[in-house]
């Protein structure tokens, strides 16, 4: 019985291919996340907005919308910032987290001035984070938002 001897390959091991492959993924994903643009951050949902209350200060963060966007009474979500912004009375702007705080569910059904977890059906006001309906028994984490003429901001 003779033997045939294996030869080394010259090109990369699987695992080298692997680990190149996964990188390559990792490095398109990151870059996805990074890049954004104004008008990828709204949506046209509109309801009502709860949360902490605007300045007219210098914006510091990403423009969201123009105060003419936001419904008296009511509010619009803005999906990826997971914010929802509101105007409880006129001239008066609010923004809460999107993010029920009973498990952390991101909430984008609103409607009128509730804003609804589908998860486990809590319910918040927009126009002061406040609990509606449970199970979630804390109130909606507030969020600083910059109104500067007619552009509201996340400060």
């Amino acid at each position: 019985m003779t033997s045939e001897s294996v030869q080394p390959t010259s090109g990369p091991s699987r695992r080298n291919v692997v680990a190149a492959v996964g990188a390559a993924g990792l490095t398109v994903a990151l870059t996805a996340c990074g890049s954004q643009d104004e008008a990828s951050g709204s949506s046209t949902e509109q309801g009502a907005a709860t949360g902490g209350g605007a300045t007219n200060e210098g914006a510091g963060g990403a423009a969201l919308a123009k105060t003419s966007d936001i419904p008296e009474g009511s509010g619009k979500i803005f999906k990826d910032e997971k914010v929802v912004v509101s105007q409880p009375a006129a001239g008066d702007y609010k923004a809460f987290s999107t993010l029920c705080t009973h498990r952390n569910c991101p909430m984008v059904d609103l409607k009128d001035d509730v804003i609804s977890c589908t998860c486990h059906g809590s319910q918040f006001s927009v126009l002061d984070g406040s609990v509606k309906k449970g199970p979630a028994v804390e109130p909606l984490e507030a969020k600083k938002i910059s109104v500067n003429g007619d552009s509201i901001t996340l400060a």
